[in-house]
C-alpha cells in the first residue's frame, strides 16, 4: 500500500504585527520589504529592519512566500485572508466563548452595534443556514 504524504499543518495564528503585514499583502498583493514598510499607517513608526525580520520569520512559519529571483525580494501572502479569519474566529470561539457562536455574536453586537447593512447580511446568512438545515 503506497504511503500518502502527511497533510501540511495549518500555519500558526499570526501575531498582531504579522497580521498587520498580511493585511498589506492582501490589500496590495506581492510587495518588496520597502513597499510593505511604506504601507504602514501607524501612530508609532516601525523600522525597516523590523519589517524585514518579521517577513523572514513569517516565511519560516509559512505565512508568506518570498520570491528571491529579483534583486529586491518580493513577498506575498501564503495564506488567504478568509482562511486566516476563519481560523482566528474558530480559535476565539473555542478559547473565549466555550465553543458558543451565539455568545460570540452577542458580545460582538453589544460591543459595537451592527449597521443596517450588516443586520441584513446576518439575517441572510441565518436564513441560508436555516434553509440549508432542512435540505
Amino acid at each position: 500500500m503506497p504511503k500518502r504524504p502527511l497533510p501540511r499543518p495549518a500555519p500558526p495564528r499570526p501575531t498582531n504585527a504579522e497580521l498587520e503585514i498580511l493585511r498589506v499583502l492582501w490589500r496590495r498583493g506581492p510587495c518588496t520589504v520597502r513597499a510593505v514598510h511604506a504601507s504602514f499607517e501607524r501612530a508609532e513608526p516601525i523600522g525597516y529592519t523590523t519589517v524585514l525580520k518579521l517577513l523572514q520569520i513569517m516565511t519560516e512559519k509559512g505565512l508568506v512566500r518570498r520570491d528571491a529571483s529579483l534583486r529586491s525580494h518580493v513577498y506575498s501572502a501564503a495564506v488567504s485572508e478568509a482562511s486566516t479569519q476563519r481560523r482566528m474566529v474558530a480559535d476565539l470561539v473555542k478559547r473565549a466563548f466555550g465553543g458558543s457562536t451565539l455568545r460570540l455574536l452577542l458580545h460582538a453586537l453589544a460591543t459595537r452595534p451592527a449597521s443596517s447593512r450588516e443586520v441584513h447580511q446576518i439575517r441572510r446568512l441565518l436564513n441560508h443556514q436555516k434553509n440549508g438545515a432542512r435540505a
